[in-house]
C-alpha cells in the first residue's frame, strides 16, 4: 500500500521522533511504500529512514523552492511546482494518509483531505496519529463541529484517531480497498 504521510520537517522532541521511527518501522516491515514530502530533514528524515531501513520503498513529493532539502537515492522522486501541486500529487500517489504532528503545512494538508473526504471527492483512509496527545485540542475542535451540525457526515466517517502508531497501521490495513 502506498501511504502518505504527513509530517513536520522539523528536528522534534524523542516523544515525537521515537513514535514517529515506531511507526517507519511498522510501514517498513509491512512491504509498504512512504509517500512523503520528499524532504531530508527533521521528523520527514526520521520517518524516511525508518521505512528504508525496515525494507520499505520511498516516493517523495517535493516542492522546487524546497528541492535543496530533498532525500537523495529515493525509489522515485517527483518535484512539483507549488505546494497545491505537491498536494495534489501526495493525495494522488497514496491509497491512505497518515497524519502526524506537525505544523501549518501539515494542518493545511490534514483540512485538505478531510475537506476532500467531507465532499465525497475521495474515500481514501485518513488517519490522524495523535501522538503524545499533540492532536487533543483539533480532536475536540472536530468533535465540536460535528456536535453543532458543520460536518455533513460523521467524523468516524473521516478520520480515525490512533494513539498508537500499531493502532494506525493496523486501521488501515482493515480499510475497505488497502488491503
Amino acid at each position: 500500500m502506498n501511504i502518505c504521510v504527513f509530517l513536520s520537517a522539523a528536528d522534534l522532541d524523542d516523544r515525537y521522533t521515537r513514535p514517529a521511527r515506531d511507526f517507519a518501522r511498522l510501514l517498513g516491515k509491512g512491504g509498504h511504500t512512504l509517500v512523503w514530502g520528499g524532504s531530508d530533514v527533521g521528523l520527514m528524515k526520521v520517518v524516511a529512514d525508518g521505512v528504508e531501513e525496515a525494507g520499505g520503498r520511498l516516493l517523495g513529493v517535493s516542492v522546487e523552492f524546497l528541492s535543496a532539502k530533498a532525500r537523495v537515492g529515493v525509489d522515485e522522486m517527483v518535484v512539483a511546482r507549488d505546494l497545491a501541486e505537491r498536494k495534489r500529487l501526495l493525495l494522488e500517489k497514496a491509497d491512505a494518509v497518515v497524519i502526524m504532528v506537525g505544523g501549518t503545512g501539515t494542518l493545511d494538508e490534514a483540512t485538505e483531505i478531510l475537506e476532500l473526504k467531507k465532499h465525497g471527492h475521495t474515500d481514501k483512509p485518513v488517519v490522524l496519529l495523535n501522538t503524545a496527545g499533540f492532536y487533543d485540542g483539533l480532536k475536540e475542535q472536530f468533535r465540536r463541529m460535528e456536535d453543532e451540525g458543520f460536518l455533513p457526515r460523521p467524523l468516524a466517517e473521516l478520520v480515525f484517531f490512533a494513539e498508537e502508531p500499531a493502532d494506525a497501521l493496523a486501521y488501515l490495513g482493515e480499510s475497505p480497498g488497502t488491503a
